[in-house]
């Protein structure tokens, strides 16, 4: 008689017990149906475990097929402090996947489930987070401006149910621009794209135009609504002589990566965002705070609070690692040479 654990592959069976069977023809048929019983049994005792202690709701305004990666750093982290899904932790995902209006709706299920804490991505996700509940406390995932957007009172002592992380977005839009005129030093009309969904995006425009003047930039808005304005856009861009673009964080082109950064590449268009992922996706460049970085620290906010901290008492954090990161290829693609002074000062050179 053959001795082997049926947590043995070649059993077959993974049921987490151990236990001998025959290896003989005769007993075979023995043999598959105690290893049957016993996967029913452990089958059985599964389903009868009570649910996981913890639950944490993730609500964001963009898309999963995109954000999939931050949010797996964000699980990341919450491993790193000891929480396990299926054991001691349930994740509730919710992603609008571009669609402002549903956010709402989204909020409200979480609410409903009755989740210990509401981890929330994108300025817009935090607002309808914040109009749903006052008292389950919310982390913040990168809010573009939390005091300017009501989210928080301040940063030191963010009052009420919400605290979390910042990502300086407002902030960034004249460094973006300068690094773009620094990269392609002859441009001097340059597109910015309002995706109409409010926001911070004043802020941003703000900061953008305070950079252009020194640079001998001329700016011009361009408004989109949906997917369906971006062909249009781009034909508009082209007819008014736009040198290159300078794109805002916003839901819309956060749904719609791949789609955007094609289009750059098809119309010759260089542009500067604002997360890396636009830069893998083919755009030409972009500045900015580190996501996964900011996803994964998350994480340590939630566990404050499950260990029975106030979002009160901790202070919003700002992002302290940026990645600048240059897409040869797309720039090839495009005729365009990036000088070598600027590519030395890159985080990242995409081949």
């Amino acid at each position: 008689m053959k001795q082997f654990s049926i947590l043995d592959p070649s059993a077959g069976f993974r049921t987490g017990f151990g236990f001998s069977i025959a290896t003989s023809k005769s007993k075979n048929f023995l043999g598959l149906a105690l290893g049957a019983s016993l996967l029913a049994f452990s089958l059985s005792v599964e389903a009868q475990q009570p649910p996981p202690a913890i639950r944490v709701g993730f609500l964001h305004a963009g898309s999963m097929s995109v954000r999939l990666p931050h949010l797996e750093a964000f699980r990341q982290g919450l491993r790193e402090h000891g929480y396990i899904e299926g054991k001691n932790l349930a994740i509730e995902v919710r992603f609008a996947e571009g669609k402002l209006d549903r956010l709402s709706d989204l909020a409200e299920e979480l609410v409903s489930l009755k989740v210990d804490v509401i981890a929330a991505g994108t300025t817009r996700a935090m607002q309808a987070a914040k109009k749903t509940t006052a008292t389950i406390p919310i982390v913040m995932v990168g809010a573009s401006d939390p005091v300017a957007s009501g989210l928080v009172a301040g940063l030191a002592r963010p009052g009420g149910n919400v605290t979390g992380l910042s990502l300086l977005a407002t902030e960034l839009g004249g460094k973006r621009l300068e690094l773009l005129k620094e990269s392609l030093p002859k441009i001097q009309r340059v597109g910015v794209l309002d995706s109409g969904t409010g926001g911070t995006f004043a802020l941003q425009l703000k900061e953008t135009e305070t950079a252009a003047k020194p640079l001998g930039v001329q700016l011009q808005l361009f408004k989109l609504q949906s997917a369906n304005d971006f062909d249009p856009t781009f034909s508009r861009l082209t007819k008014e002589r736009i040198d290159a673009l300078t794109v805002p964080t916003a839901p819309l082109f956060d749904a719609n990566i791949k789609k955007f950064a094609d289009l750059t590449i098809i119309n010759r268009m260089p542009a500067i965002y604002g997360f890396t992922e636009f830069s893998d996706a083919g755009g030409l460049m972009s500045y900015g705070p580190s996501l996964p970085d900011i996803y994964r620290r998350a994480a340590t906010y939630v566990d404050k609070i499950l260990k029975g901290r106030k979002p009160t008492d901790l202070p919003v954090e700002q992002p302290t690692k940026f990645e600048f990161v240059i897409n040869l290829k797309t720039a090839k693609q495009i005729g365009l040479t990036i000088p070598q002074s600027v590519l030395y000062r890159t985080d990242r050179v995409i081949k």
